[in-house]
């Protein structure tokens, strides 16, 4: 099983329209990036079935997508002291730290910072290549300037890199780094290239659905109240739901974004509910496992 095809497997629910893997599909990939690292460490099939099921997920449905994700190369089987398991691949673990950064420490560029500009040619014949080229292109960040044309902060280099290399398209493409001229109106052109009011919208649900959150859970710990479970079932989904708005924003400069960017909101909140109950969430997880020992 190549590389390419796990990893193709764990970025296809990151752009706007993708509805094509239920929640509790995107959660088993959130509870083996939390928990299942490094990469190769086992979590025993029961647990991951009784875990999901605390956030609404029928047991049948659980197992079916983690075969599924065997298949695509993603998990693999491994025995634990409790019987059988199952692992991250271990090859991706490089491939995941990239992930956690983006996920868990998102950064702005600045506005003299380089750009990565990615040109691509593919003859008709070979159509599924161009493809591949452009969703890989759109699921790291990149905003398109024309149909074979891809731009983005120029540190997004090394993630475009190595996914030409890991799906054999050089062939196709070229890589130029380079910075704005300063003429023309670089914002007005960004917000052509990005769709900013598609990804404003994104980042407003996640407002919407966790500012209250943020503020009950202050309060609860200032109280010395909430439980590791109810910790849990709120932290899995959160981060499920955040993990993807970092690689549909490549933290764009922020001169270059409307005025109040909702997106600086939704980033001081991820941060502040994953200081609040991460801690707590990954309490609950190591007492499931210790049970089942």
């Amino acid at each position: 099983m190549k590389a390419s095809t796990a990893i193709d497997e764990i970025i296809a629910g990151r752009e706007h329209w993708s509805h094509d893997q239920p929640a509790h599909h995107r959660y088993i990939f959130t509870l083996f990036g939390l928990y299942g690292r490094p990469a190769g460490k086992a979590i025993p099939v029961a647990t991951v079935v009784r875990l999901l099921a605390e956030l609404d997920s029928e047991p049948s449905s659980v197992r079916s997508s983690i075969s599924r994700l065997k298949t695509k190369g993603v998990l693999v089987s491994k025995r634990t002291p409790t019987g059988n398991g199952y692992a991250l691949i271990e090859s991706l673990e490089p491939h995941m730290r990239a992930g956690d950064e983006r996920i868990f420490s998102p950064r702005s560029v600045g506005i003299g910072d380089s750009w990565l500009l990615v040109s691509f040619s593919v003859p008709e014949s070979e159509r599924q290549n161009r493809h591949k080229i452009r969703t890989g292109l759109s699921r790291m960040g990149f905003g398109t300037v024309a149909a074979g044309l891809y731009i983005g902060p120029a540190r997004l280099q090394g993630e475009a890199v190595e996914y030409i290399r890991e799906h054999q398209l050089w062939d196709y493409v070229e890589l130029f780094v380079c910075e704005p001229s300063g003429h023309g109106d670089i914002q007005t052109k960004v917000s052509q290239w990005w769709n900013l009011e598609a990804l404003g919208g994104e980042y407003q649900a996640f407002v919407d659905a966790y500012r209250p959150e943020a503020a009950k859970w202050q309060s609860l710990l200032r109280e010395s109240g909430g439980t590791a479970r109810d910790a849990f079932r709120l932290y899995v989904p959160m981060v499920t739901h955040w993990r993807r708005l970092p690689f549909l924003d490549p933290g764009l400069p922020p001169e270059l974004l409307p005025a109040n960017w909702v997106g600086v909101t939704a980033r001081k909140i991820f941060s502040d509910l994953n200081r609040l109950i991460r801690p707590l969430s990954a309490e609950y997880f190591n007492q499931i496992i210790s049970e089942s020992t």
